[in-house]
């Protein structure tokens, strides 16, 4: 039984995301919510959140029946993040056109509320995907097939599936806008503790601090092929982006100056999808005392990188970490799991 989506029925992936462009900002939800929500709608006052949550896009995503009023109140917090991708160049492209979630993450806010971490599931993680009427039979295939069988309600059945956590809220990125964030915060600093090359614009950051506008970010983000560890590589490059520019949303010159505030609070709103019953003001509450430097980040372990299947090339999770972070989420004692299994910068 999937915890938290109960008697879901899954449809077909509406045509609104067929209609969106490529990778598109692959962590745009995570930016969203520890930069724009917990600094943003809480320091700007709730009487103008209205402003805001109208842009907001909303799906069915959860279904009924999964709103869980003590976990809001008192326990701790589980909400999805995906990142949405195109099909293009998969070997089944041709028998399952649309879409593919190209970042999948999990925000675990502790009980206690003043800290948060970040799980990247890899895209390519071979797990079981649920039935999605007559799209997919159901079965092992990459997680990342669910989003484009199913829409973010099967990703988001899929993820419960896998980890056994209730999910309390999902957001997914929609068209546009790390650049724009980005440039609306005018740039960020990320430090690469090793160097990365672009294939797509041929620049090259070596390890070190940089400075970034919104393009470098976007093109910093893309990168798979010249950077350690390849996808997981990625994975780390989008961790450090995001925490570059949560720091940057929660800078005093950013609170104090309400027009460049107001345009970070539009871009991200105007970007985002949500579930229909995520309350936005509820959520800005959990997360206000979340800061940048409380927030963790951690990749699912996994044994196998290039795990041969019907799917391609795949991705093993550890049959025994894996699922020993999971219980610890479950648990809410992901702290100490951590601090028993330190987190590292990919290497080749």
């Amino acid at each position: 039984m999937v915890t938290g989506i109960p008697g879901r029925t899954v449809t077909p992936a509406p045509s609104r995301w067929r209609a969106m462009a490529g990778w598109k900002k692959a962590s745009l939800a995570l930016l969203l919510m520890f930069g724009v929500l917990c600094a943003g709608l809480v320091t700007v006052g709730f009487g103008l959140k209205h402003r805001y949550e109208s842009r907001v896009q909303r799906e069915d995503i959860l279904g009924e029946g999964t709103h869980d009023d003590r976990r809001w109140e008192s326990g701790p917090l589980n909400l999805l993040l995906l990142g949405s991708d195109s099909r293009d160049g998969e070997p089944d492209q041709a028998l399952y056109p649309g879409q593919r979630s190209d970042t999948i993450m999990l925000v675990h806010v502790n009980a206690a509320r003043e800290a948060a971490t970040v799980v990247s599931i890899p895209r390519d993680s071979y797990v079981d995907v649920p039935a999605a009427g007559q799209t997919w039979a159901g079965g092992p295939n990459k997680i990342n097939a669910a989003f484009a069988f199913g829409g973010a309600a099967l990703a988001a059945e899929t993820v419960a599936k896998l980890t056994g956590l209730p999910l309390d809220g999902v957001l997914v990125a929609n068209f546009a806008a790390v650049r724009k964030l980005v440039d609306a915060v005018e740039g960020i600093n990320v430090c690469l503790p090793y160097t990365v090359k672009s294939s797509d614009t041929g620049v090259t950051w070596p390890a070190g601090c940089h400075d970034l506008d919104g393009k470098a970010a976007d093109d910093l983000m893309r990168q798979r092929h010249g950077v350690p560890g390849g996808d997981f590589g990625r994975i780390y490059d989008q961790q450090l982006v995001v925490r570059a520019l949560a720091e940057r949303v929660t800078a005093t010159s950013l609170l104090t100056s309400p027009a460049r505030l107001d345009r970070v609070l539009t871009t991200a709103a105007e970007s985002l999808i949500v579930d229909r019953d995520l309350n936005l003001t509820d959520l800005a509450l959990v997360l206000r005392k979340v800061k940048p430097e409380t927030v963790q980040f951690v990749t699912v372990p996994f044994s196998d990188a290039n795990l041969q299947t019907p799917a391609g090339s795949s991705v093993r999770l550890d049959e025994v970490r894996a699922p020993a972070l999971f219980a610890a989420l479950r648990e809410d004692r992901v702290a100490q799991w951590l601090a028993a299994n330190p987190q590292t910068p990919p290497a080749n």
